[in-house]
């Protein structure tokens, strides 16, 4: 054994020793790679001659540590420069992430829990760096571009007018006006306590005193929407008595989404109780029995209908139009009202609520030129909810077929005519006529004004009831309720303000703009049309 261990501990020292001339090896051969470079006649440095002494030796270590200092320095940059890369790619790490949670959560940002303070204003700065604010967005089009709507303190010109709209005027609504004098206020906060980084000189009075802009001083602005960014808001303010304007842009952006409520609606059971008031008007009648079989009948089959038929003439055959379809389709879900007076749109509706006595139930008060689908039953149902909310669908009113269709010989069915364009119809904005309402909520409320004779204006007074209760009004166009078009005549017994407000519907209803003018430009068209057909005439004899 130790005779083992000597043999073992021989062959370790011979083996250290190899090791040892190796790397000596190594070391010699990597000084003569990094010498310089001599001619053939040059002598080695330090061996013979005197060529290159200790000061040689110095200036080379110190060159190479330099060379290693600025390797070092180098490495130290790349190393800091893939932390910060792997810092941001952390970052979007997590804000995926967070969109997952989001994902995951259905509605809602984050699901119940706050976000910190400095996340939330992070995110609030990248609204305001996506947004067109800074620098322009390259669009498609030009229907791609945003544009601004313009005010004063007064006034606001806007593009999008709609029916109810005017090109100039005061905002009407409170959340509109409140927006505007807001931004006006902020704005004179930015002049008048400006931060270091504005870029604006502080100005004096003609006595020396510090300049204060107040609202007198604001000439225009200007607005913008970007749905999913925020809204951007251009400034400018002027002193009567300066040449220079202060120019301010302001820009709100809009936050994360927040979970609100996430809940299941069952409406298998809801029933809709269609209130029709009526006078006379028997075909159209007709027509619209034609459409409520196919969509109340054979498709919903979730609804009963009232109504309230006022005079003796055209009685029997409403009564007939009803036994026939309820014969037909085994229906007799439906409630027929006479009454023996004068026609009340009111009255009628009023009459028809009340005529209801089987407890809760949610109403739909139509007209006889109304045609809706199965989803706009679906839709009243989801939108209105007794003791919260009332829904007022915005109607699609189909203009004269014969002008609209005028091009052919004869205008196509009813059912081909159901298309939202331009110079079809229009949303019917300034009517509230048609709505869904659970009868508890209209009794409540007063039901409708028994004063109102006539034309209009009952309608606009129950919308306004339910605006000054604590009722919420959903108030949206749907594609699934049109106004089909018929002839109106404004009685010569109606008050000026109810007789001014039909002959404007009469005209909003007839044609779209650009038919109207070929209308009203037809004699000229024709005679255009009469010179091409000579010209045309003359060079072919020629």
């Amino acid at each position: 054994m130790p005779r083992r261990g000597l043999i073992l501990q021989t062959r370790t020292h011979w083996l250290l020793l190899g090791l040892a001339l190796l790397c000596s090896l190594i070391l010699f051969l990597y000084l003569l790679e990094c010498a310089p470079q001599t001619d053939g006649n040059a002598s080695l440095p330090g061996i013979i001659g005197e060529n290159y002494g200790k000061e040689y030796y110095q200036a080379l270590l110190q060159e190479q540590e330099e060379h290693y200092q600025t390797r070092a320095t180098s490495l130290k940059r790349q190393i800091a420069q893939l932390k910060q890369e792997l810092q941001e790619m952390s970052e979007k790490m997590r804000f995926l992430q967070e969109k997952k949670n989001v994902g995951a959560n259905g509605i809602g940002y984050q699901g119940n829990k706050e976000q910190a303070p400095s996340d939330l204003l992070e995110f609030l700065h990248s609204q305001i760096d996506k947004a067109e604010v800074s620098i322009g967005a390259k669009l498609p089009s030009e229907y791609g571009v945003i544009p601004f709507e313009s005010f004063t303190l007064m006034k606001v010109f806007q593009l999008e007018m709609g029916l109810t709209r005017h090109p100039e005027e005061k905002p009407v609504r409170k959340d509109k006006r409140d927006e505007l004098v807001e931004v006006i206020e902020a704005g004179l906060e930015v002049i008048n306590n400006p931060d270091e980084d504005d870029e604006q000189e502080d100005e004096d009075g003609p006595l020396g005193e510090k300049l204060i802009f107040n609202e007198n001083d604001f000439i225009e602005g200007y607005y913008r929407t970007e749905k999913d960014k925020g809204t951007q808001y251009e400034l400018f303010f002027k002193k009567a008595d300066l040449m220079e304007y202060r120019h301010v842009t302001l820009f709100r952006p809009f936050g994360p989404l927040m979970k609100v409520k996430s809940e299941m609606i069952d409406i298998t059971r809801s029933i809709i109780n269609i209130i029709m008031p009526l006078a006379e008007r028997t075909e159209a009648f007709a027509q619209f029995m034609q459409n409520f079989r196919d969509v109340c009948i054979h498709q919903d089959k979730r609804i009963h209908l009232t109504v309230v038929y006022f005079g003796k003439e055209g009685l029997s055959k409403v009564k007939s139009i009803l036994e026939s379809v309820a014969s037909e389709s085994n229906f007799h879900n439906y409630t027929l009202v006479s009454l023996n007076e004068e026609f009340n749109r009111g009255r009628g509706l009023n009459v028809g609520a009340r005529a209801w006595d089987k407890g809760e139930v949610l109403m739909f008060f139509c007209d006889v030129d109304i045609y809706f689908s199965a989803e706009f039953l679906n839709s009243c149902r989801l939108n209105a909810e007794p003791g919260k909310k009332v829904f007022y669908p915005v109607v699609f009113s189909l203009y004269n077929p014969a002008i609209v269709y005028a091009n052919l010989d004869v205008p196509p069915p009813v059912e081909q005519q159901l298309v939202h364009k331009k110079d079809s119809g229009f949303w019917r904005d300034f009517g509230f006529g048609m709505t869904c309402q659970y009868q508890s909520d209209f009794l409540t409320i007063g039901g409708f004004d028994m004063e109102v004779k006539g034309w209009g204006g009952e309608d606009v007074h129950l919308y306004r009831k339910y605006l000054h209760s604590d009722l919420i009004v959903i108030r949206t166009p749907v594609p699934g309720l049109f106004h089909l078009w018929h002839e109106k005549r404004c009685a010569d017994e109606l008050t000026p303000e109810q007789y001014r407000m039909c002959i404007q519907s009469k005209a909003m209803n007839e044609a779209s703009h650009s038919h109207l003018g070929m209308l009203v430009f037809r004699e000229e068209i024709e005679t255009h049309l009469h010179k091409q057909a000579y010209r045309t005439n003359s060079e072919a004899v020629g």
